[in-house]
């Protein structure tokens, strides 16, 4: 019997994209083969390759299309509000909607770049910090004490410190019934809330340890100068 498609609107190459994400997070990509990816979307497996050239092009364009939404997408946001508060706030929110709408996706993006080629994996390293210098310059727009050179570090660990916390949302975000989870958990409204909470309060956090760091300085530098008068 010839495979039954999904009821889907969407063109054959996203739909594609849609299954082999799921499947990859589900069970790994080396886990996964092209039959299977082909037999959800209703094709054979060779028919695959009028749109991918094979697995690892679909990864490649899973993870490089990550990478190049979230990055577009910041841009935007940061560019579009009034000030570096509500950028930040439209940062957050963009990144909160992504790892909590498109939870696949992200698994994908914390557990399968090494499986990319090198060159690819190249061009999402490139994206990826690309977007993470724009949350950078942005935070320490929005928190004064980490504008300070010195709380550059600060200021970028927290970043990814954040991202690690968003990011986290495929292992404790309610049920994914693409994947068969029936796990109970927050609404999604409550739990945007309290990833945007969290998110504040670990920038906050990083910016007190920044001005004592800067006043313990400040400190050190009066008693060197007592010192020596």
């Amino acid at each position: 019997m010839p495979n039954v498609p999904p009821a889907s609107g969407l063109p054959r190459r996203d739909q594609i994209r849609k299954e082999a994400a799921r499947l990859f997070a589900a069970r790994g990509f080396l886990g996964v083969g092209v039959d299977e990816i082909g037999k959800a979307v209703g094709i054979s497996g060779p028919g695959l390759y009028r749109h991918f050239a094979g697995k690892d092009a679909m990864l490649a364009d899973l993870l490089i299309g990550i990478s190049e939404r979230l990055l577009e997408e910041g841009r935007r946001r940061a560019g579009g509000n009034e000030g570096p508060a509500a950028a930040l706030d439209a940062l957050i929110g963009g990144h909160v909607d992504f790892a909590l709408d498109d939870r696949d996706l992200i698994t994908l993006h914390d557990r399968e770049l090494l499986n990319l080629r090198e060159e690819d994996r190249r061009t999402v390293r490139r994206l990826q910090r690309a977007y993470v210098e724009l949350w950078v310059d942005v935070v320490r727009q929005a928190y004064p004490p980490l504008a300070a050179a010195s709380a550059e570090p600060v200021a970028r660990a927290a970043v990814h410190a954040v991202f690690g916390l968003i990011n986290s949302t495929p292992h404790s975000h309610g049920p994914n019934p693409a994947q068969g989870d029936e796990r109970a958990g927050l609404a999604r409204d409550a739990m945007a809330a309290l990833l945007h909470n969290l998110t504040h309060g670990a920038f906050s956090a990083a910016a007190d340890a920044a001005a004592a760091d800067a006043t313990a300085a400040d400190a050190e530098r009066a008693a060197a100068g007592a010192a020596r008068a």
